[in-house]
């Protein structure tokens, strides 16, 4: 397909290509072991070797934490900014302020982790990742992280490749 120019003025060119096929759909359930309460795991390459054994080139990817205190971002996996991730989110919700749900007055719930929940809202459950010509389109820095809050723990993260 040829490059057509983007229209704002600029002399950039659009990289515009079509692929056409039947739409075909994978999932798959990963577990993921997390080793601390609060815990960080890198699943971009799980997530890649699923897309390439599904055979898609072009669709999407969706990721979803099955669980309200684990989660799902796009960062970059480096040990430093990981450490900052990790205090910006307890400064945000700190674990150590009066919850309803972790008071037995309110909540039957023994585990005193509102804060896991509550993080979780701040971040969210689940992305997508687009799939061009076989590969993630992921930036060169980003990877897919677990954000575990409530840890150690066994997870559940589900795949879905969409495309054809």
């Amino acid at each position: 397909m040829e490059a057509s120019k983007a229209r704002s003025g600029s002399a950039a060119a659009l990289d515009c290509h079509s692929n056409e096929g039947t739409a075909r759909v994978f999932s798959k359930t990963i577990t993921v072991n997390t080793h601390e309460r609060t815990d960080l795991v890198n699943l971009t390459n799980d997530i890649r070797d699923f897309v390439i054994s599904s055979g898609v080139k072009d669709g999407y990817v969706q990721v979803s934490s099955l669980h309200t205190t684990a989660g799902l971002i796009v960062n970059e996996w480096q040990d430093a900014l990981l450490a900052d991730v990790k205090a910006t989110i307890e400064r945000m919700v700190p674990r150590d302020t009066y919850y309803k749900h972790n008071d037995p007055q309110f909540s039957d719930c023994d585990r005193h982790n509102a804060d896991s929940h509550l993080r979780i809202v701040v971040l969210g459950h689940s992305l997508s990742v687009p799939i061009d010509q076989g590969e993630l389109v992921l930036g060169r820095w980003q990877s897919v992280i677990l954000t575990e809050f409530d840890g150690p723990n066994q997870r559940k993260v589900f795949m879905q490749v969409f495309g054809i």
